[in-house]
């Protein structure tokens, strides 16, 4: 009999030997190329850098396994994270962005609600996304698509600096991806189509720079029709994305129960959380959290970001 597959082939502490000599072979031609420093912790590269390791044996690997341990399709989709990065300023995004405050933060959790809450079983911070109350007109009155992308890139930032020691902390376990709810109730097919432009540049770029950090991604509530703008969204996405999709039927709430303890799930998904979907609830705002988070940081010499 065949032993069973590894689920978690690919990922630090889980790599065969061919892929271990990959990764060492990948990190070489990167450094060779100018394109990761020798010493990811030298000051130069800490003062200019987000504040995290972004190049370390895990970032790494998510680039292979988006690339199927293909070196030079995986170098090439580094060098134009390297570039994007650049462009975009996505170093310096965490320290610099005027993240939305006041009017148009309001505006935005009233007409494009997009939050994390809590954690799901394995350690996950939980990703929601509310289309049902999808709003252009009333939303770009008060912020920009350009914005909205840079706050998105912001919260990959976050994500990446902060939630995942806090949950890591918080699990014991492991944790480099993230469990997403997109809630389809009472979205008409005119909602996709006016977001359809945002949805593409978003998709763009959690794909190709921020790959393999999607673990779990449930639609719920998806309406009459829905297949029509499925097959609009999913050459967006490629293969290994498309397969942490789950679309449940009625059975939704139960579904997301399996993944999700009752206590950190909100009330309106099936659970029993009623903190507010604004009050950004998790490891991450518990004092063992915090710790976690300035722990994982001190290396840097940077603290948290004051919200």
């Amino acid at each position: 009999m065949a032993a069973p597959r590894d689920e978690l082939s690919g990922h630090v502490g889980h790599l065969t030997e061919e892929q271990t000599v990959t990764l060492s072979t990948f990190r070489t031609n990167l450094v060779a190329a100018g394109l990761c420093p020798v010493d990811p912790f030298a000051p130069e590269v800490i003062e200019n850098g987000p504040g995290y390791n972004r190049y370390d044996d895990g970032t790494l690997l998510r680039f292979l396994r988006a690339r199927k341990f293909d070196l030079v399709k995986a170098q090439e989709m580094w060098k134009a994270n390297e570039e994007w990065r650049k462009s975009f300023g996505t170093d310096q995004i965490y320290k610099t962005f005027d993240y939305p405050t006041g009017e148009e933060r309001a505006t935005i959790d009233q007409y494009y609600p997009q939050y994390y809450h809590k954690m799901d079983k394995d350690g996950r911070p939980i990703y929601v996304e509310i289309l049902g109350k999808l709003d252009m007109t009333k939303l770009f009155a008060a912020t920009t698509q350009e914005r909205m992308l840079k706050c998105l890139v912001y919260e990959y930032e976050k994500f990446l600096r902060e939630r995942i020691p806090a949950c890591e902390a918080a699990s014991g376990k492991t944790v480099e991806t993230s469990c997403t709810i997109l809630d389809l109730n009472n979205v008409g097919l005119s909602n996709f189509y006016r977001v359809k432009g945002y949805v593409g540049e978003a998709s763009t770029i959690g794909q190709n720079y921020y790959p393999e950090t999607m673990g779990k991604f449930f639609i719920i509530n998806s309406p009459y029709l829905f297949s029509t703008v499925w097959s609009l969204i999913k050459p967006w996405l490629d293969e290994v994305t498309v397969k942490k999709i789950s679309i449940p039927g009625r059975d939704w709430k139960a579904q997301l129960l399996a993944q999700i303890d009752a206590d950190n799930l909100e009330v309106k998904f099936g659970g029993k959380s009623t903190d507010p979907s604004t009050s950004d609830a998790g490891p991450w705002t518990t004092e063992a959290g915090k710790k976690a988070i300035a722990d994982a940081q001190a290396k840097y010499g940077v603290v948290a970001k004051a919200e």
